[in-house]
């Protein structure tokens, strides 16, 4: 009874570890990289479609993107979003692509992204707490109806405690390695 308790709530812990992925991803770093630019809105035939959608993104350096529309006809729309979303980077037209030059990171900017990096640790491990005393809470209540023995109740905790630990963890290893980046 418990283990299925355990198990679902394993979809919410996932939900704030792959929040957790996607934030720290679009974390700009000294290197160029495609998760910075890929996820911003364009407006294209009356809708909002991220770069994704639109074109290919490559790094053919370690300081550059290139975003190559599918149609040239999104060329226009897709540099006047990086430029309203991204105006500290440097953005060009070179036949039908764009090249994105990455600036070098200031103190002043490492120090910001580490801070959104904490934010964003403290918010994927709260989710995850507030999920864990929901399920600790539904184990007590089926303990005290008598459907989960006391003695299970404790092993309960445990194997809860077990799966809260692995994800905190999965989050730690996603910020400190992101944290390294910006350091680097």
């Amino acid at each position: 009874m418990y283990l299925e308790i355990i198990k679902s709530i394993e979809p919410e812990f996932e939900k704030a570890l792959d929040f957790a992925q996607k934030k720290v991803a679009s974390f700009r770093t000294g290197r160029a990289n495609a998760a910075i630019i890929e996820d911003i809105k364009v407006e294209c035939f009356g809708d909002l479609l991220p770069i994704k959608q639109l074109a290919a993104i490559s790094s053919p350096s370690a300081k550059q993107l290139m975003v190559q529309p599918w149609d040239r006809s999104y060329l226009e729309p897709i540099e006047k979003a990086l430029q309203r979303e991204m105006s500290g980077l440097s953005t060009r037209v070179e036949g039908a692509s764009i090249i994105i030059t990455m600036p070098p990171m200031s103190e002043e900017l490492r120090k910001e992204l580490a801070k959104s990096l904490v934010q964003v640790d403290n918010g994927a491990k709260e989710t995850i707490r507030k999920y864990r005393d929901q399920a600790w809470s539904d184990i007590q209540a089926k303990t005290r109806e008598g459907l989960i023995r006391e003695d299970d109740k404790f092993k309960a905790k445990e194997k809860l405690q077990e799966v809260v630990d692995k994800y905190n963890s999965k989050i730690d290893e996603i910020v400190s390695r992101k944290k390294a980046e910006i350091e680097g």
